[in-house]
């Protein structure tokens, strides 16, 4: 069974406009059947928590939804609409995709990164954490499926 990269970015919004949920998605319904790339968390400490959070959703919730149903995207988005309590009002989406948005990593991410890319830590590369996952993402499927 093969083990899937998610490229996904988390730059990338749905319909209901929050960043990184698609990517959400794509990483538990990956892990849920076992097709999750190792190193990668189906709900992570970093922008998985903060859509979580920022929605007011628990990540058992989401989890046990996407275990259980096996929704397409458009299904996933329709029951965070639904959830009780959930926060997809204007301000509150824009307040979550910018924490997103700004978010930087940590200089020894950064810096592993870039050095597995065989980047320059010089500040040519945005220093934002999507832009460098991104490279991530690429630099590893490359590793696994191209190279």
């Amino acid at each position: 069974m093969a083990k899937i990269i998610p490229l996904i970015s988390s730059g990338v919004a749905g319909p209901l406009g929050v960043l990184h949920l698609p990517r959400l998605w794509l990483k538990v319904s990956l892990e849920a059947r076992g097709k999750l790339a190792d190193g990668y968390p189906g709900i992570g400490a970093g922008y998985d928590s903060m859509v979580i959070k920022g929605l007011g959703l628990t990540p058992e919730a989401v989890k046990n939804f996407i275990v259980t149903k096996r929704p397409s995207y458009p299904e996933f988005e329709a029951w965070v609409a639904k959830q009780p309590g959930v926060k997809l009002d204007k301000a509150s989406v824009h307040k979550l995709n910018l924490s997103i948005a700004g978010y930087i990593h940590d200089d020894g991410t950064r810096k592993g990164i870039l050095s597995d890319c065989g980047l320059s830590d010089d500040g040519s590369v945005l220093p934002g954490a999507i832009d460098l996952n991104n490279l991530d993402d690429w630099y590893l499927f490359h590793q696994a499926e191209l190279k």
